[in-house]
Parts: structure tokens; C-alpha cells; sequence
């Protein structure tokens, strides 16, 4: 008899389908059966020896919260036996609802060591809790999972060992995963944690990775590249991560329509055995990014959600050096400004914060026109070392593309029926705040505002603690305006002032969207395992 091995996980939903993942030990026939009728079902498809299927369930209600239960070949495996757990549920919001919007990024899932968790309470386990003890809580609508959903590259004791019955650990990459077995066992880490298999099955999740799904500062530049390229074992671990996220991640990403439109889906569905066209589909995206697309959009009523790729699409050569090749930056703009006056809010989902502390801003503006030469080939060599040692390769690090971004948001919050906000939603610097944006020379009159929010799970340095609130400070921003200036570097496009932060610590952020009015609430882990409001403010009052 088939078995439940991960999931089930909730992904797309619209209102009148959803679509939810499982992995099975065997191959068989999944069936989601919803309380009100509505169902759907799917054979498993097959990658690496391991059993999937997304299942398209149809037939939901506008309003309507059903339970749901899962069979394979009609024997039921979800819920679980004797759960502690409320009922697994698809919600499809009524017209008019407010959309509520949980996000963050950066949860490292090893299991706490004798009961005590080395870096405090995980925020979306202690989410998990508080939504389990009060069945008629009001639940997000939607979790935007920002990046790190696994790492690759910093694994606990329990995986260490695991890898060590496998191969020689003193042989590159030593504990870090390998290959896409081990990168399923980082999944079934951090997914069968019964808190957030309970969570991911009840709330609608959409994800998009960043560096540590693959390796720490992935894709920093073309020299960094080229170094990983040179290893024997580096492909091997980018196939697989890859592969593995196309799988458990990006999957539930697409809606039903786009699945049916997708050919890589069809080619790894359809085959007996997926990996081949799999392997196919993660080599292209190596050797030609713009020829997949990781980067996606979801409306929720209206809001407008675009969650942007800001890892693999890069382009690094140093002489074009863009945070998105042209295609993806055209793909961008047409997502942003399709269907004028369709949206009431606009929030762009990208891993890499936009704006940042003003001295982490100017180091990499600096660190960016060091690398292209302005000042020599000394500098330039020193300005590699720098980026790669301090990690300077957020938006800033990009310079073209944070101007070209700052454009985008102003032309789209300027526009006939603009939205009533504007809202780029990070994680990755473990750390957490709200800058508000303003053009100089005139732009949107609507809040434009970065929010960022990391990590849900993992540590916080004291040392970042004290650079990152220092890079606020006006003596930072002065040390800023040096290196920029050394740099030669232009004034950016647009000025931003904190607003709220730095917090510190395992945190998520919720938007509430209710018409025109936009309401954020921050909230922080405490050490009894608890989530407690650190920051509320009102965006935008409607």
C-alpha cells in the first residue's frame, strides 16, 4: 500500500482550484477530496527514484473553507493518525475580503538539540502553534517564503551524519549536500517538522529561492563563477539544486494554466523516468538563464504579487553586469504595468533587499565600480576579494538594475489608477526593517516602502547586529558619501529614510489589505515560544 512520505503541501489556489503536492513512497494515484465535493486527482510522476504528484483540485467555492482529506489509490493517508492537529483546509476568500500576506525567509530547520533550539524559537513553528490552538483564528491568506528554504550549505549533526555513511566528508564538498538525494533529505528535514507539515498543508505557500539553496553568495560575480566551475564537484551540486527546487518549490509556484502550457512540466510528467528531462531543463537554466524562468505572478483579488528571480537570472559579466538579463527585466515591467488600474497594492517579492542600510549601499555601489575599473586594475582586484568576503551583491551591488527598478516602481506608482502602495518584500540579511522611498525630482505620490524580514529561523552575529545599525547612522551615511565619491559613483535615483528597525532576532511581517488600505504588523519570537507584535504601522489608510 502507497505511503505519504512528505506533504501534503497547499500551493496555487484562485478561488475556484487549488493544486497540492505530495511525495509518495511508490508509485500510485493521489486523490484530494474536500468536505464540499470538491476533488481532484493525479498519477505520481517520477524523478531520481523519488514519487510525486500535484493535484489539481477543482470545484471550490468563493468563501468557502473545506476541509480536505488525502488517499492514495483510495486508501487515506492524510490526516494523519490520531493528529493533534485541526482539520487540513483550502480557503478561497469571498470578494471583497481583506488579503492577508505572511512572509519571510531564511529558516535553517535543524531539529533543536535535546529539546533546546540553539537559535530561538522558529517563527513559523510558533505560528504553526498559535493558529493550531484557535482553529477560528484568522489565518494568512498566503505565505510568501522569501529564500534559504533549505541549506545546502550549512547542515545540522543529524544530516552530517547522514552524508557521512554516503561518502568521504574530507573529499569536496565535504558536509555540504551533493547531490539530489541530499538535497531531498534537507527537505524531508524541514517539511516533516509536524508544526510546519501541519502549516504548509492548511495555507497557501509560493516560494523563490536565494543563495543557500544552492551555496552561500551564489552567483556574485563571473570570477566567483568561474572558481566554482573549476571544482569536479560543483555542477553535480547546482544540477541538483536546481532539479530539487524545480520539484518542491517551483512547482506549486504555477497555476493550473501554466502547468498545461509548460513543457518541461509535460516531458517530466509524462516519462517513466523525469530526471533526464529534468537534468535538461537545470543545464539550460546554467548555461543560458534567460532561457528558464523562475520568476512568477499571483493576484490575489487586487493584489498584485510578483516574485522576481533574483539569483539565477543574473547576468555577470562585468561589462553588462545586471541583476536580471533583459528578458527577465522586460518580463518584469510587463508584470508590473499590465492591466492599468487592475491592482490596489503592488508588492514585488525579491530575496536581495532593494533598499538597504545607506553605508551597505554605498560600500557596493563603490565595490561595483571598483570591479569595472574605475579605479585601476589594483582596486579592481581588490574590489573581488571585498565583494566576495563582505558578500556585497544585493541590488546596490547592481547598480543599472537598482536605477532600472526605482524607474519601474516610479512609472508604476505614478501611472493612471496607480496603486495605493507600493511594497518590495525581502529577507536575507537576517534582520529586519521598513524604509520608506521618495524621488527628488518628483515621483509616486503613494507609499513606496521596503519591507524586510529575516530570518524565521537562524542566527543573528553580534557583529552584524552593530554594523547594520550603524550603517543607518548619519556618520555611516557621511563614510558612505566618501566611498561613493571615491568610486565615482552617481547619486541613486531615489532617497529612502528608516522608518521602523533594525529588529533582531526570528520574526515574520503580515500585510493586511483591505481596498485601498495597507496595515503591517511585525512579530518576533520570544523564548517562551511565543509570537508577540513588536511594530505595527499603518501604510496607507485607504
Amino acid at each position: 500500500m502507497a505511503e505519504l512520505r512528505l506533504g501534503p503541501l497547499l500551493r496555487y489556489t484562485d478561488g475556484s482550484c487549488a493544486t497540492v503536492w505530495v511525495e509518495t513512497d511508490v508509485p500510485c494515484t493521489a486523490h484530494v477530496r474536500c468536505s464540499d465535493g470538491a476533488s481532484g486527482t493525479a498519477p505520481t510522476f517520477r524523478v531520481a527514484g523519488h514519487h510525486y504528484a500535484l493535484v489539481t483540485v477543482t470545484g471550490l467555492r468563493p468563501g468557502t473553507s473545506p476541509s480536505y482529506e488525502v488517499f492514495l489509490d483510495d486508501a487515506p493517508v492524510w490526516p494523519l493518525p490520531d493528529s493533534r492537529f485541526p482539520p487540513s483546509v483550502i480557503r478561497s476568500p469571498g470578494a471583497g475580503d481583506a488579503v492577508r500576506v505572511t512572509f519571510g525567509s531564511c529558516r535553517w530547520a535543524a531539529p533543536p538539540a535535546d529539546g533546546k533550539d540553539a537559535v530561538c524559537p522558529d517563527a513559523l513553528d510558533t505560528l504553526a502553534k498559535r493558529l493550531a490552538a484557535d482553529p477560528d483564528a484568522r489565518r494568512p491568506d498566503v505565505l510568501l517564503l522569501l529564500g534559504d528554504q533549505v541549506y545546502a550549505d550549512e547542515v545540522s549533526e543529524e544530516t552530517r551524519r547522514l552524508l557521512a555513511t554516503r561518502r568521504d566528508l574530507d573529499k569536496a564538498p565535504g558536509s555540504q549536500v551533493a547531490d539530489y538525494e541530499e538535497y531531498c533529505h534537507l527537505y524531508y528535514e524541514s517539511w516533516l517538522d509536524p508544526e510546519i507539515r501541519w502549516l504548509l498543508s492548511t495555507v497557501p505557500s509560493f516560494m523563490i529561492f536565494d543563495d543557500h539553496d544552492i551555496v552561500d553568495d551564489w552567483n556574485t560575480s563571473a570570477a566567483w563563477l568561474a572558481d566554482m566551475r573549476s571544482t569536479d564537484w560543483w555542477q553535480q551540486r547546482l544540477l541538483s539544486g536546481l532539479m530539487s527546487y524545480w520539484v518542491h518549490q517551483h512547482l506549486g509556484n504555477l497555476s493550473p494554466a501554466e502547468l498545461a502550457d509548460d513543457p518541461a512540466w509535460a516531458a517530466v510528467r509524462d516519462a517513466p523516468e523525469g530526471t533526464h528531462a529534468l537534468r535538461a531543463l537545470a543545464e539550460r537554466a546554467d548555461a543560458d538563464p534567460s532561457s528558464v524562468r523562475f520568476s512568477y505572478r499571483r493576484d490575489f483579488g487586487r493584489v498584485r504579487v510578483v516574485m522576481v528571480d533574483s539569483r539565477a537570472a543574473r547576468v555577470l559579466d562585468e561589462d553588462r553586469r545586471a541583476m536580471l538579463h533583459p528578458g527577465e527585466a522586460d518580463w518584469l515591467r510587463e508584470q508590473v504595468l499590465a492591466d492599468e488600474g487592475a491592482y490596489d497594492h503592488l508588492l514585488i517579492g525579491t530575496s536581495l533587499p532593494w533598499l538597504l542600510p545607506h553605508l551597505v549601499h554605498d560600500a557596493e555601489g563603490w565595490d561595483a565600480a571598483l570591479c569595472a575599473g574605475e579605479r585601476g586594475d589594483r582596486w579592481a582586484c581588490f574590489g573581488e576579494w571585498l565583494r566576495r568576503g563582505a558578500d556585497l551583491e544585493h541590488w546596490a551591488a547592481f547598480p543599472r538594475s537598482f536605477t532600472d527598478l526605482a524607474g519601474l516602481i516610479g512609472e508604476a506608482g505614478s501611472a493612471p489608477g496607480a496603486p495605493a502602495s507600493v511594497c518590495v518584500l525581502s529577507g536575507d540579511v537576517h534582520h529586519g526593517y521598513v524604509a520608506r522611498a521618495s524621488w527628488p525630482s518628483g515621483g509616486p505620490g503613494i507609499p513606496v516602502v521596503q519591507l524586510t524580514c529575516s530570518p524565521v529561523h537562524n542566527s543573528v552575529p553580534l557583529t552584524m547586529r552593530i554594523g547594520f545599525r550603524f550603517g543607518w547612522s548619519a556618520p555611516a551615511r557621511l563614510l558612505g558619501r566618501l566611498l561613493a565619491r571615491h568610486g565615482r559613483c552617481p547619486r541613486p535615483p531615489v532617497r529612502w529614510r528608516k522608518q521602523g528597525g533594525p529588529w533582531f532576532g526570528n520574526q515574520l511581517m503580515t500585510l493586511t489589505l483591505r481596498g485601498r488600505s495597507a496595515h503591517l504588523r511585525l512579530e518576533r519570537t520570544g523564548t517562551d515560544e511565543t509570537l508577540r507584535t513588536v511594530h505595527e504601522t499603518v501604510l496607507t489608510a485607504g
